[in-house]
This record gives structure tokens, C-alpha cells and sequence, in this order.
């Protein structure tokens, strides 16, 4: 019985690809060698100051939450969070609204300039966003806009991959709805948010949350329009942190990690989305 019990296990072990095994040993190794910083920051967060100088252990000897208390309570913290936090919902909720907007009216309706639009959008690929920062600076600063969340948001709102996603679900849906529903009396606002959007709710999911995520990471511009502290999001606030606590690297090591919190938390909750929008977005600029 024991050797009938052991013969299918001896035959998958002996079906075993040798080259798949060492694909996944080098992407196991690759992994852990990518996670190794992020470690180290963790662990270095709760040790103490003279610790983390001197110690190079895998494990802190000394656990402490003085550092992320110290950082609460001597930053302004909470006050990047609150910032992080409404220019990222802001720029999420007016980045989908407009970007589904479009893509219906560029694939569903028939307006003259139609297709010159559509290619501006597919060609605005070729244009970095870094190229455009000057351009940005200096209409936001003319309107008085800097130091606003108005002027943080407005110029992060460019996203043309989801408005080609949103064109491209839309071209997907059979006409048959469309037809149905003008027949009921329905108008083009009703079609979109009656009809076509709860059929993509996964899509705008996705790309909702890798939106999110790509405004709170954002740095380059936040940088620029905000120059007073009460106005920095947290990716330009942990600059200032660092500037008035030295070379405190477990303070420093604390900020960065609670920066990457909720980004984290999110990309954990809603791993499966976050996969789906970048094969969408990386379907779409292949």
C-alpha cells in the first residue's frame, strides 16, 4: 500500500521541467533580492537610532514604535496624508469621469472631428509627461493656481491609456443595448451610466485604483506646485521631513515606510485589479 501510495508521488517528481525549475529558483531569488531594501527599511524603522548605526542584523535587538511616534507627533505627517488623500480621490474621480466620457463619445457617437481627436489622443504617447512640466508651471503660476489643490490636480487629470481602454470596451459592446435603449427614450448620459457603465465596472475598478495609486506616488509635479508645507503631498513632504530631522535614518526610514502604507494596503486588497489595469495599459502602448 505504501509503495502504490509513493508511485504517483516518484512520477510527478520525475515529470518535473528542469528549466521551469530554474526559471522559478531565479525568479524566487530575483524577488528576494528586490524585497531586501524594503525589508531592511521595515526592520530598521523599529530600532533605535544608535541600532540602526551600528547593528546589522536581520531583526531589530530593541523593537520600537518611537520613531513612527516621533514622526506623528513632530511632522507635519497627518497633513501630507490629508493632502495625498484629496488630491488623489480628486484626481481618480475626474481622471474616470472624464476619461469615460470620451472614450463613449469617441466610440459611439459620430461629431465632426471625431477621428483628428482620436489620433491626438493616440499620438499624445509620444509626448512625455516631463516634457510638458514647463508648459504646466507656467499656466497654473499665471492663474495663481500654485499652492492650490486645483493647480496639483488639474495638470495629473492627462491620461490618455484610460481613455483608449474606456474606447475600446465601448466598441466592444454590442449595438443591440445601444438600440434598446433609444428605443426606451434613453438619452446619451443615461446610455453611459445606465447601460454601458455597469457592464465594465471591473474596467473602471482597475483603472480607478491604478490611477490612485499612480497620483499618490506622483512626485515631480506635487514638487512644483506646492511649495508651501501645508500644501505637500506626502512624497514631497518626506523631503521636508528629512531636511529638518538630519540624519536620523530610523525617523527617516519610519516616514518612508507609512508614505508607502496605504499604497501598499491598496495594492494587497485589490492585487488581481491592479494586474488587470497594467495588462490593459501595457496591451494598449504594445
Amino acid at each position: 500500500m505504501i509503495e502504490a501510495a509513493d508511485a504517483p508521488r516518484q512520477y510527478r517528481w520525475g515529470r518535473i521541467d528542469p528549466g521551469g525549475a530554474l526559471l522559478t529558483a531565479l525568479t524566487v531569488i530575483c524577488a528576494c533580492i528586490w524585497f531586501m531594501p524594503v525589508y531592511w527599511a521595515l526592520v530598521t524603522s523599529f530600532r533605535t537610532e544608535d541600532e540602526a548605526i551600528k547593528s546589522f542584523s536581520l531583526l531589530p535587538e530593541h523593537p520600537t514604535l518611537y520613531n513612527y511616534l516621533y514622526i506623528l507627533t513632530h511632522s507635519k505627517l497627518p497633513i501630507f496624508y490629508l493632502n495625498s488623500t484629496v488630491v488623489s480621490l480628486a484626481v481618480t474621480a475626474l481622471t474616470l469621469v472624464m476619461s469615460m466620457s470620451a472614450g463613449y463619445a469617441i466610440s459611439q457617437l459620430r461629431f465632426p472631428g471625431r477621428r483628428l481627436l482620436w489620433w491626438t489622443i493616440m499620438a499624445s504617447f509620444m509626448v512625455p509627461v516631463p516634457a510638458l512640466i514647463v508648459n504646466h508651471f507656467i499656466i497654473v503660476a499665471s492663474v495663481n493656481l500654485i499652492n492650490t489643490y486645483t493647480g496639483i490636480v488639474l495638470p495629473l487629470l492627462i491620461a490618455p491609456v484610460t481613455v483608449i481602454v474606456y474606447k475600446q470596451f465601448f466598441d466592444s459592446v454590442p449595438r443591440d443595448f445601444r438600440e434598446a435603449a433609444v428605443i426606451d427614450g434613453a438619452n446619451e448620459f443615461q446610455l453611459l451610466f445606465r447601460v454601458f457603465l455597469p457592464m465594465n465596472w471591473g474596467v473602471t475598478t482597475a483603472l480607478g485604483i491604478i490611477t490612485f495609486i499612480g497620483a499618490w506616488n506622483n512626485f515631480l509635479w506635487p514638487f512644483l506646485a506646492a511649495t508651501d508645507e501645508n500644501m505637500m503631498t506626502v512624497t514631497v513632504g518626506i523631503r521636508a521631513v528629512q531636511d529638518s530631522f538630519g540624519v536620523y535614518y530610523a525617523r527617516l526610514l519610519a516616514g518612508a515606510v507609512l508614505a508607502g502604507l496605504p499604497v501598499a494596503t491598496a495594492y494587497l486588497l485589490f492585487q488581481r485589479r491592479v494586474t488587470q489595469a497594467i495588462t490593459l495599459s501595457a496591451g494598449i502602448k504594445g
